[in-house]
C-alpha cells in the first residue's frame, strides 16, 4: 500500500509498531514471548508504553541491585524475576520517584505515573507466573501506589465564548511576523477549538480526521477512536460553520505535501497537523484568556462533557459521546458535585446574624 493512501491511524500503528520492534531489541530475549501474547488485547500503543517502563527496570537492576550489577540484558532470564523480593519491588518503586533516563535526563513520577509503570511491571510478572514459568510473583506482595483524586480543571462556560472570541479577534493586537502568522492559522485554529470544545473528541482522533470524514449532510465526523473501533460522533451548526469557514477556505487553497493529501487540518508546512502542535496552540491561546488554569486539549474534552451531562443529565450518553468503555469512568469526572452547587455552600452557612 502507497503511504499517501494510508489514514493517520494506519501510518500511526506502523510506525509504532516498527518503534516497539526496535525497542525490544533493548530487552531480555524472553521478553518477546509477553508482547506477543498481549498483541490481541491491547493497542500498539500500551505496548509500546509498557515496553519503556519494563526497560527502566531492567536499567535499574543492572545499575542499582548488587546481584545483576555487571550483567547485559542479554543475561537475564525468567527465572530472575522470581529471585527478587516484594522488597526489591519497594525500592524499584522508591527509584521511580526520581531517575535518570537513557539520555541522561531527569525523570520523575507522581501517582499516576508510579501506578502505571508498577501495572506494566505487574502484567509482565503476571503472564510468566500465569504459563507457570516461575513459580513467585513478588508484585503480588506490594501494594499499588494509592492514587488521589484531583480536581477537574475545565473552562466555565464565559470561559469558552472568551476563548473563542480572543481566537477570532487576536489579530487586532498583534504585527508583524505574528500577525501574518495568526492571520494563516485563524480559521483552522478556530475550527479546531470548536470542534474539540463541541464535540469532546480527543486530541489525537483530531489529527487523525481527513476530509472525507467530514459529513455537513448529517453534521457528523467519523472518528477513529482509541482501539481503532470507528464512531460518528455529531455536532451542532456552531461547528459546521468553523468547519466549513475553514475548509471552503484556508484549506481549500492549500496544496499538501505528498502523503498529506487528505488531512483535514494542516500545518504551515502543509503537513497533516500532529498532536503536540494543536497542544502547543491550544496553550498559546487559552493562556492568554486563562492563564491560572493550565488547559490542554484534554481539559477542551472535560469542558465538553461537563456541559454535556448537566444539560442532559444522562451519565451514559455522555460515555457513550466521549467514547468511554466504562460508564464508571464517566460518572467518576462528570458525576460528582457540581460546582456551582458546591459555591452556593460558601454562603449557605452564616457565622454571624447581620
Amino acid at each position: 500500500m502507497a503511504s499517501k493512501e494510508r489514514t493517520y491511524h494506519e501510518q500511526t500503528n506502523i510506525d509504532y509498531t516498527l518503534r516497539l520492534r526496535e525497542l525490544l531489541k533493548t530487552l531480555p530475549p524472553f521478553a518477546k514471548d509477553y508482547f506477543r501474547a498481549i498483541e490481541y488485547t491491547s493497542s500498539i500503543r500500551t505496548r509500546l508504553n509498557y515496553a519503556y517502563d519494563i526497560r527502566v527496570f531492567y536499567h535499574y537492576l543492572i545499575e542499582y541491585n548488587p546481584v545483576y550489577r555487571n550483567y547485559s540484558i542479554e543475561q537475564f532470564q525468567p527465572a530472575d524475576l522470581e529471585k527478587l523480593s516484594a522488597v526489591d519491588i519497594e525500592e524499584y518503586m522508591d527509584y521511580l520517584k526520581v531517575y535518570k533516563s537513557d539520555d541522561d535526563a531527569l525523570r520523575t513520577n507522581g501517582e499516576k505515573g508510579l501506578a502505571r509503570k508498577m501495572s506494566a511491571l505487574r502484567s509482565f510478572y503476571g503472564y510468566y507466573y500465569k504459563h507457570q514459568v516461575i513459580t513467585q510473583n513478588p508484585t503480588l506482595l506490594v501494594d499499588m501506589p494509592k492514587q488521589h483524586e484531583k480536581a477537574i480543571i475545565r473552562l466555565d462556560v464565559d470561559e469558552v465564548a472568551l476563548l473563542l472570541d480572543y481566537v477570532e479577534s487576536a489579530g487586532s493586537t498583534l504585527s508583524g511576523q505574528a500577525l501574518k502568522y495568526y492571520e494563516k492559522t485563524r480559521d483552522r485554529d478556530l475550527a479546531i477549538l470548536t470542534l474539540l470544545l463541541g464535540t469532546g473528541i480527543r486530541v489525537s482522533e483530531c489529527v487523525g480526521l481527513d476530509l472525507t470524514d467530514v459529513d455537513f449532510k448529517n453534521n457528523g465526523i467519523t472518528v477513529t477512536r482509541k482501539g481503532g473501533n470507528q464512531m460518528v460522533v455529531y455536532f451542532g451548526n456552531e461547528v459546521a460553520e468553523a468547519l466549513k469557514q475553514y475548509m471552503q477556505g484556508d484549506r481549500k487553497v492549500l496544496s499538501p505535501l505528498p502523503g498529506h493529501e487528505n488531512a483535514l487540518f494542516l500545518s504551515t508546512q502543509r503537513r497533516r497537523m500532529g498532536v503536540q502542535a494543536v497542544e502547543n496552540m491550544v496553550k498559546k491561546y487559552s493562556r492568554q484568556v486563562t492563564p491560572n488554569k493550565k488547559i490542554t486539549p484534554h481539559k477542551l474534552r472535560s469542558t465538553y462533557g461537563t456541559s454535556l451531562y448537566r444539560e442532559t443529565g444522562d451519565i451514559y450518553l455522555v460515555a457513550d459521546v466521549l467514547g468511554h468503555k466504562d460508564v464508571n469512568t464517566t460518572k467518576k469526572h462528570y458525576a460528582a458535585i457540581d460546582e456551582n452547587r458546591r459555591r452556593q455552600a460558601a454562603s449557605a452557612v452564616k457565622l454571624r446574624e447581620d
